[in-house]
């Protein structure tokens, strides 16, 4: 599944045209590596996305098949400190 979609579909962001905004700024990276909106996700990366004054990790437990809440669609994970 597509980044921008997921994010969309996971709603950790509202809408997929904010979602494609931020990852091509190089604000999203999966498994540490910045990715654009079209890079692949799949269960198990673990996505970072810094908007702004938050910073959201998250591990994705499953690909959603329609758009619903993150509730065990992703793990949220707490930030890391001391970079």
């Amino acid at each position: 599944m597509r980044l921008d979609l997921f994010l969309k579909m996971s709603r950790l962001l509202k809408r997929r045209s904010l979602a494609k905004e931020i990852c091509d700024a190089g604000c999203v990276q999966i498994n540490g590596r910045i990715a654009k909106a079209g890079a692949e996700v799949k269960q198990g990366d673990v996505l970072t996305v810094d908007i702004r004054d938050r910073l959201l990790r998250a591990r994705i437990l499953r690909l959603p098949q329609r758009v619903e809440g993150p509730e065990g669609i992703v793990e949220m994970l707490p930030e890391e400190s001391g970079l």
